[in-house]
């Protein structure tokens, strides 16, 4: 390991960067370095707004990904190397703004029973109805489960925060029929590995499998199961600020962008035009064929 790396990982270890973070950050400025074929240490604004364009026209990277290795780099020439330079020369790509799809409940209905491993499906259950991230389903232990509160403790979610959601009685019975037949110890969905939980990988490859036997032809992953529990939440009635505290948002704001996909909540809604005293069509004008 370089020292430039080692010094680093220091630094986001001081600051308590998530371990997801801190790895693609890493490996973002190794990218960075092989591209010039040379250490961080000798490079500056120029070679930032190169690699940005090549980044953008040449590997045509979405916002996204180009955000990380952005964040990446000024992590690096702020806070590693203490270039007074670093924020102002290394723009972040604005992100578009799409809705996420969302299924209704009769495609969760048949995309769960389509799911065959009694494990799989208990996860992705679990993640419909607490309405959890991909990681913080697959990090869930059996001590997190209060039958008696009815409550699922998730315990350092995104951004090291712990909260609680509810356990529906539905899932319960669920998890103690999964628990019966599969006897977990520590985690509550173990992985391949000993000692270890189930992968995302693994979660994500069920996904498919259960989306294509259903026959759905919208795209499902384990976070769709997130959307549509907020998404469902709120047609439901439940306030945004509940359905906040339930997701774990830092943000009203990211929250209230359910408010667009909740379609019985919205486009129910009656149009203006419908609220017009009904009008006459005109008589057709003579000459014209009378379809037109």
């Amino acid at each position: 390991m370089t020292p430039l790396r080692q010094r680093m990982l220091e630094d986001m270890g001081v600051r308590n960067l998530a371990k997801n973070t801190q790895s693609a950050y890493v490996q973002q400025v190794a990218v960075y370095a092989r591209h010039f074929q040379r250490s961080p240490e000798d490079l500056g604004p120029d070679e930032v707004r190169a690699y940005q364009i090549h980044l953008t026209q040449t590997r045509k990277l979405s916002p996204s990904t180009i955000g990380v290795a952005t964040g990446a780099l000024r992590f690096l020439y702020k806070v590693t190397l203490k270039r007074d330079w670093a924020v102002q020369e290394i723009p972040m790509p604005k992100k578009s703004f799409r809705l996420p799809v969302i299924l209704s409940r009769e495609e969760v209905r048949r995309f769960l029973d389509s799911v065959e491993s009694l494990k799989h499906r208990a996860v992705l259950m679990t993640a419909y109805a607490a309405g959890l991230r991909v990681s913080e389903a697959t990090h869930l232990k059996l001590t997190d489960i209060d039958s008696q509160r009815m409550t699922l403790r998730v315990d350092q979610g995104k951004g090291r925060k712990d909260r609680y959601v509810m356990l529906s009685p539905r899932l319960l019975e669920e998890l103690r029929a999964y628990w019966k037949a599969v006897r977990p110890t520590l985690w509550l969905f173990p992985g391949d590995l000993a000692g270890q939980p189930i992968s995302r990988g693994a979660v994500g490859s069920a996904c498919q499998k259960a989306r294509r036997a259903s026959g759905i032809a919208k795209p499902i992953s384990a976070h769709s199961l997130r959307h549509a529990f907020a998404s469902h939440l709120l047609e439901s009635g439940t306030d945004v600020r509940t359905i906040q505290l339930l997701l774990g948002h830092r943000s009203l704001a990211t929250t209230s962008r359910y408010l667009k996909v909740a379609t019985s909540t919205v486009c129910a809604t009656t149009s203006p035009l419908d609220l017009l005293p009904r009008v006459e069509s005109p008589a057709p004008h003579p000459g014209l064929p009378a379809h037109l």
